[in-house]
């Protein structure tokens, strides 16, 4: 029996590990990828240290840095449950067709979150056909086309920041009143000359004949539509915890945590996106993978006296 398992790859899970090897401990990182929604992040200015990266490149060095510290990672694996066994957890995934089952004293959950969607027609149709939810990933796909961003918050200003630059003019629908993110970004959105915003829109409706050419968007009572070839969706994102039942969650499904990352099974932390932080930000991630894995240390050391 493994002393730790750690869940996820991104930035909870890195922070985590890194301070779990400098420990001694042993443990292993299972994660169906490494860096998660980091690497899908555009420019990055706000993480401590570093004046300005790429969310890919910052993946990277959170790869490099596993590496140095001679962490044990499987990747590709998709943990499908966790539950209490005598002594402390088994964690059941899946690596393609095979089965893999692991045994901890004590387990960090940092799973991060996925892209929450739309729920409108033609959405699912067109999707990997002009919709995407990753605009570092599909964005220079759209060169010199007609695009739009869908949200309001960090994720959607910084797409349309990005997509600005790419295509031959890029759409905001908006569906509040105001942006909810990042000053400086929403300085630069509206400062932008090939950035359009549309207030108070909600997205009804997306289509295409094969790919997607029309968004139709609800505005003062009124549908409007606008003619686009490319539809970057970034409204929010959704937990990835359906796997586990054993901690308390949100009505939401974020794990819900303590100061120290504990969740309300002992033994069990949780850290990143996955929990019922309120902020969703790469430092903050790292900040409870650090915690976390403190948090767990100090366990598993009531554990050995």
């Amino acid at each position: 029996m493994l002393d730790l398992i750690i869940v996820g790859g991104s930035a909870a899970g890195t922070a985590a590990a890194v301070y779990s090897a400098r420990r001694k401990l042993n443990f292993k990182v299972v994660a169906a990828d490494l860096g998660g929604e980091v690497a899908k992040s555009g420019e990055v200015e706000n993480y401590p240290g570093i004046n300005h990266i790429t969310g890919v490149e910052l993946s990277k060095k959170f790869n490099e840095q596993l590496e140095y510290n001679n962490v044990d990672v499987e990747v590709g694996v998709f943990v499908e449950s966790i539950t209490q066994i005598d002594g402390g957890f088994s964690v059941i995934g899946k690596y393609g067709s095979e089965e893999k089952t692991y045994e901890a004293k004590a387990v960090i959950v940092a799973t991060g979150a996925e892209p929450r969607k739309l729920g409108v027609p033609g959405e699912e149709e067109f999707n990997h056909k002009g919709v995407t939810y990753c605009t570092v990933c599909d964005g220079p796909l759209f060169r010199g086309k007609t695009t739009v961003t869908i949200g309001t918050g960090n994720s959607a200003l910084e797409s349309a920041l990005m997509m600005a630059e790419i295509a031959d003019k890029h759409y905001v629908i908006a569906k509040h009143p105001e942006f909810r993110g990042e000053q400086v970004l929403i300085d630069k959105v509206k400062e932008h000359k090939n950035i359009e915003v549309i207030y108070e829109g909600l997205t009804n409706k997306i289509e295409g004949d094969g790919l997607v050419g029309k968004v139709t968007y609800e505005k003062d009572g009124m549908d409007h539509s606008i003619d686009v070839q490319g539809v970057m969706v970034h409204i929010g994102m959704i937990p990835n915890s359906s796997f586990i039942d054993i901690a308390e969650k949100t009505p939401k499904g974020n794990i819900i945590v303590d100061r120290m990352c504990a969740t309300s099974v002992p033994g069990l932390y949780a850290a990143g996106d996955v929990t019922d932080v309120p902020y969703w930000q790469i430092g903050i991630a790292a900040g409870m993978g650090i915690t976390a894995a403190l948090s767990a240390i100090s366990y598993l050391n009531t554990l050995a006296e």
